[in-house]
């Protein structure tokens, strides 16, 4: 028997099936979420598409939203559904929701070497807490805290707290948006949205217009050579290591911190070749305490994918 499981962002709903009792997910699709009024329909033209014999009879999404009863409202997305309707209309026995990056957090402890990009540090504290952290459409913001049971997620809103500048460049870029959008969160410059408002700042304090661009296009002029869209990239991966430093602060995260989501993976070698590490560590007295902890950058495909499997294998042998 398999399940069938969903990584539903702002912008793509993924899903793929998963038997029971694996972590291999199988006959991953991924669907624009502007092309359907809900995720539900997003899931039954997938399984319309694929035709599974049997059909799945549980479920587990992983959604960009807080998750806090039956109704979901998603943060960057005009979706709002309820679970138990959607379960009826998949026809399931069961479905379970959780936020997105509670899924990237439980499939942390399953990564292996391959998976994941190591970005300075030293070796990990075995059963200490480790800290999740993800830029995409959002920026998303988990935990995992050691308890007798495994490893416990926590459910977070980490990436709406408020942005701190590490320097006056920084400090007028947030002023320029506080101006224009109210609160600055670490969302609104760390995301896809927010790498355009960086380059939006970064023009406006030059006395230009806005633009209307996308992400893509911005790191597209970033590559050839534009200096405000090359700017705007590097803020971008040292303002994320201010805000990943604060995370495992606040944490005690001596287990380590994981970078997912879409946005580092695609632009590796610039975050590689930026000021991450360094704003992770600057932290005044207690930048020997961070130096020995490990960030890694998780290039597994489908993390959410593999935190789900493990979620319903671990529901069934409970």
């Amino acid at each position: 028997m398999s399940s069938l499981i969903a990584d539903i962002g702002g912008t793509n709903a993924r899903f793929a099936l998963v038997a029971d009792g694996s972590t291999e997910a199988g006959d991953p699709m991924v669907f624009p979420c502007a092309d359907f009024a809900s995720p539900a329909d997003a899931a039954l033209a997938y399984l319309q598409r694929l035709r599974p014999d049997p059909m799945p009879r549980r479920g587990a999404f992983a959604i960009a939203s807080p998750v806090t009863g039956d109704r979901v409202e998603m943060t960057n997305h005009v979706w709002r559904f309820s679970v138990a309707e959607t379960r009826d209309r998949l026809r399931l026995e069961q479905l379970e929701v959780v936020n997105d990056f509670t899924a990237v957090a439980l499939a942390v402890p399953y990564l292996q070497p391959p998976d994941r990009v190591t970005v300075g540090g030293h070796a990990a504290i075995d059963g200490m807490p480790m800290a999740v952290i993800g830029p995409g459409t959002g920026l998303g913001v988990s935990a995992l805290l050691p308890s007798r049971g495994g490893w416990l997620p926590i459910p977070s809103e980490g990436g709406h707290i408020t942005m701190a500048a590490a320097d006056e460049r920084e400090a007028k870029v947030i002023a320029w948006l506080r101006g224009r959008r109210g609160h600055v969160s670490a969302e609104r410059v760390l995301s896809g949205p927010g790498l355009v408002n960086l380059y939006t700042a970064l023009r406006g304090l030059l006395g230009l217009d806005e633009e209307a661009l996308t992400p893509a296009q911005v790191t597209d002029m970033a590559a050839k050579g534009d200096p405000l869209a090359r700017e705007a990239m590097a803020m971008f991966f040292a303002m994320l290591g201010t805000v990943a430093g604060n995370l495992a602060l606040t944490l005690g995260a001596k287990g380590g911190v994981v970078i997912a989501g879409g946005i580092v993976p695609r632009h590796l070698p610039a975050f590689l070749a930026s000021d991450f590490r360094q704003r992770f560590e600057d932290k005044g007295r207690f930048r020997s305490w961070l130096e020995p902890i490990p960030v890694h950058v998780a290039t597994h495909p489908f993390p959410a994918f593999l935190g789900l499997a493990n979620f319903l294998n671990n529901q069934v042998s409970s």
